[in-house]
């Protein structure tokens, strides 16, 4: 599927006003679909997790192990490899040899990169337990587990470049499946060992995942692009070009290394209600970071040509409609955080007082989420040119410091809510940073085209949170999933309504995609 603009209209030309389909729907579609199944098999594995183990030190020696794979998904699978491979790709494709060549040039060298980079990680799990948690009741159980979890380093990465190769052929299936093997491999390793091996037999279902990532991708790669071929170097990867994208990658990761370490002088458990909070929030986020994800080929290309006036049309639709989704969830999130956790955590070992220390968490989260996805639909521009700057890296490192300082502050006094509000500060602060750095590339985005809308969505969000919280009472004592399903409905009325009202246009974007256009 090819995600371009259709022919303008004319006059008595039935085609151009009536495309047949709209391919950025369908490409929108399939990455929802399947980015929605990995979310719901990701929470039943949060929620049998938490129904085996319940918040102890032991898991919290298995989230730290986790920090691997964490920190390892948004460099090598959504992170540094797509900033990098996804333009360099594009840029291929228009060239004698194509993705082909490319793929030649290239793969040798990242793969030798990758397994050094695993051994790495192997050998110094000590050292990372030491780093990360200082304060782990266990360490040994911790080192255990990061040793295993080093096999995501090297199977994430061929994952990433895959994904990468695939999504600049804007093929958007087997990328958007990933998750959905990651964590079916996670659920069978729990189910079949939770009893024998405890939270290493997790760490083992993490290191299974991983390779079923590449599994689920490599035969569409390999019909679309082939086996790699003797390389002419036409396409090399120069460190100087990753480094700037993987630092500042590793620098927003940085803001879990801050909650775990805060976390770790805490009562035990802290770490683990951090993490379950994390992931719910979260969800909204990866929903509204799909259209970016979807774009970014399309965009790399503008950027690549020069078009500046496409490049500004496509980074402020995908600000709108992103910050439209996210707002949107973050209100209910808000308004019924505690609901939420109860139905999905709450169950064996998972206690009523492990519900509401997340459910607040949950809730100081959604004050940041905003700023999370500006980040991630922003810092696309700066890395499709070929050689990547250091702007975004200096942002991310300034929102960092003032996360770090945050919660070195608040975590004495408030606990986990503080180090959440430090994180929520940070990215924000990251976010501001960033829009006001894109005036000077291509795209030369005036803040008052965004301002305004950021605004409105931020009122409605607002509201629409006040509406739930007043609604909350009224439902009390329903099941919990009807209230949910009520207070969905409340919630998003109000946002609507406000959205409309102030002269949002993101709101019909987001309820459904206008028949025959080629964007939203």
């Amino acid at each position: 599927m090819t995600l371009t603009e259709p022919p303008r209209s004319r006059p008595g030309n039935r085609t151009a006003k009536t495309p047949r389909r709209n391919p950025f729907l369908r490409a929108v579609t399939v990455t929802a679909v399947l980015v929605a199944l990995g979310s719901a098999l990701g929470s039943a594995r949060d929620l049998l997790m938490a129904r085996f183990f319940g918040a102890t030190g032991d898991t919290d020696a298995f989230l730290v192990a986790w920090t691997v794979p964490e920190t390892v998904a948004p460099l090598l699978i959504e992170g540094a490899m797509a900033f990098l491979l996804v333009p360099v790709f594009s840029r291929a494709m228009e060239r004698d040899g194509g993705l082909r060549q490319a793929v030649s040039d290239t793969l040798p060298r990242i793969l030798a990169g990758l397994v050094l980079a695993a051994a790495a990680t192997a050998l110094a799990a000590p050292l990372l337990v030491a780093v990360l948690a200082p304060g782990l009741d266990d360490p040994g159980l911790a080192v255990r587990c990061t040793r295993v979890t080093s096999a995501t380093v090297l199977m994430f990465g061929v994952a990433g470049y895959l994904s990468a190769g695939l999504r600049a052929q804007q093929v958007f299936g087997p990328p958007a499946a990933i998750y959905v093997a990651y964590n079916t491999g996670i659920l069978a390793f729990l189910i079949a060992f939770h009893d024998r091996l405890g939270v290493l037999g997790a760490a083992l279902g993490v290191a299974c995942g991983s390779v079923l990532m590449v599994a689920v991708q490599a035969p569409r790669f390999l019909r679309r692009v082939g086996p790699p071929r003797r390389s002419a170097l036409r396409e090399p990867i120069w460190l100087g070009a990753f480094v700037p994208i993987a630092t500042f990658t590793l620098l927003r990761q940085g803001q879990v290394f801050v909650e775990r370490f805060f976390g770790s002088a805490l009562p035990a458990g802290s770490i683990s209600h951090l993490n379950y909070a994390q992931k719910i929030a979260q969800l909204p986020m990866t929903l509204s970071l799909i259209i970016a994800t979807v774009t970014f080929p399309v965009l790399a290309r503008s950027i690549a040509a020069g078009d500046a006036g496409a490049t500004r049309r496509r980074l402020t639709a995908d600000l709108g409609l992103a910050g439209a989704i996210v707002l949107s969830c973050s209100a209910f999130l808000a308004a019924f955080a505690p609901e939420i956790v109860a139905l999905l955590l709450q169950h064996g070992a998972f206690t009523e007082a492990d519900t509401a220390a997340t459910a607040l968490i949950v809730r100081v989260y959604s004050l940041g989420l905003l700023g999370h996805t500006v980040v991630g639909v922003v810092c696309r521009v700066f890395f499709c040119a070929e050689r990547p700057t250091w702007y975004p890296a200096a942002a991310m490192a300034a929102g960092l410091a003032l996360t770090a300082v945050l919660a070195a502050v608040t975590a004495p006094h408030w606990g986990t809510a503080g180090i959440t509000a430090a994180n929520a500060a940070g990215i924000t602060l990251t976010a501001a940073v960033l829009l006001t750095g894109v005036r000077r590339p291509v795209p030369s985005l005036p803040l008052r085209a965004v301002l305004p809308v950021a605004g409105r969505l931020a009122l409605a969000a607002g509201a629409a949170a006040g509406a739930g919280l007043l609604a909350r009472p009224a439902l009390t004592g329903l099941p919990v999933v009807l209230t949910l399903l009520l207070g969905a409905v409340a919630v998003g009325l109000v946002f609507i309504v406000v959205a409309t009202a102030t002269g949002s246009k993101e709101i019909a974007e987001m309820i459904g995609f206008v028949p025959g256009r080629g964007r939203p």
